[in-house]
């Protein structure tokens, strides 16, 4: 088997797509097509189902594909000892990060990495802490930047720092000097829709669960930090924002912004990867640039002591 032939099934694995896949791999679909023909001829066992849209993988196919994982897994390691013996810093490094932290986080980090590591081909997602934890496990995406602990025995967690939340409240009222989480209005609390691990912090941290209805009758599931303090200003509503995203906002009312009183709620924020991960050369600037890029914003008191678990 070539290499080159596992990287085609995959491909049309992943994207579910003859015409995609040769397009990802840089060859013709007709090249592509003959090449996952003639495995699948070799083997005797037919990967794909064609007449499917979108295509589908067969009961045998996903057998062999976990193989065929497993031994991709070990190229990429090969490629990398090379390098590591080369000492060439080169090569590819994909990086997905929640969204409640890439909108504030990538903007300080991703020119400095890129500029300082120009033999590095950087991917950047913004995805959901479940799609993450997926991606890397099955190998299509290399670092995680999210709310730990996650406690997946698949995955290895590097800590970076620890994040307190700002209370939000965008109401027409007198303020208070000093806030608790015991103060907040919850009836015009706004939070994230599901599956975003802030929703789930805020949620603990309030002990709400609960759907967002605009007059009544309309329910509004809010999806971005963005339209999360969109939402919140237009209705005179309270929200908690993690401190990152509250910096050099534009689309922030700092006079809304307040501390809250100790024991402030606090998440904390790591780098995730595969056990197999062995690009740890790029893991390590990776790590440096965040803490670097973070230190002037993030208080150094912060601690565990009132760390607010992503999930149940």
């Amino acid at each position: 088997m070539h290499r080159s032939q596992l990287e085609y099934i995959l491909a049309v694995e992943q994207l579910k797509n003859f015409g995609k896949a040769a397009e990802a791999c840089f060859v013709t679909q007709s090249t592509l097509s003959a090449m996952v023909a003639k495995f699948e001829y070799q083997t005797g066992i037919i990967l794909f189902n064609r007449k499917t849209r979108p295509i589908s993988v067969t009961a045998q196919g996903r057998e062999v594909l976990k193989s065929l994982k497993s031994i991709n897994r070990e190229f990429q390691i090969l490629d990398e000892r090379i390098n590591e013996i080369k000492e060439y810093e080169e090569g590819k490094l994909s990086i997905a990060c929640i969204p409640t932290v890439a909108s504030s986080l990538y903007p300080l980090i991703l020119n400095k990495i890129s500029q300082e590591h120009a033999k590095v081909e950087f991917t950047i997602h913004e995805l959901t802490t479940k799609e993450i934890e997926v991606e890397i496990i099955n190998g299509t995406i290399d670092v995680g930047i999210v709310s730990i602990p996650l406690k997946n025995k698949e995955l290895i967690e590097y800590p970076l720092y620890f994040e307190d939340f700002l209370l939000y409240d965008c109401a027409d009222k007198m303020k208070l000097s000093s806030y608790r989480v015991s103060d907040i209005d919850l009836d015009r609390l706004w939070l994230m829709e599901e599956g975003h691990c802030m929703r789930n912090q805020v949620g603990k941290i309030c002990e709400l669960r609960q759907q967002k209805k605009i007059n009544g009758n309309l329910i509004y599931n809010c999806g971005t930090i963005h339209t999360l303090i969109k939402m919140v200003q237009m209705n005179e509503g309270v929200t908690l924002l993690p401190r990152l995203a509250t910096v050099n906002n534009s689309h922030l009312d700092n006079k809304c912004i307040h501390p809250l009183s100790e024991p402030v709620p606090t998440r904390q924020i790591g780098l995730i990867t595969h056990k197999n991960f062995i690009k740890r050369r790029m893991l390590q600037f990776l790590m440096s640039a965040i803490n670097g890029a973070i230190s002037t914003y993030i208080p150094d008191r912060l601690s565990q002591d009132f760390v607010v678990q992503p999930f149940d």
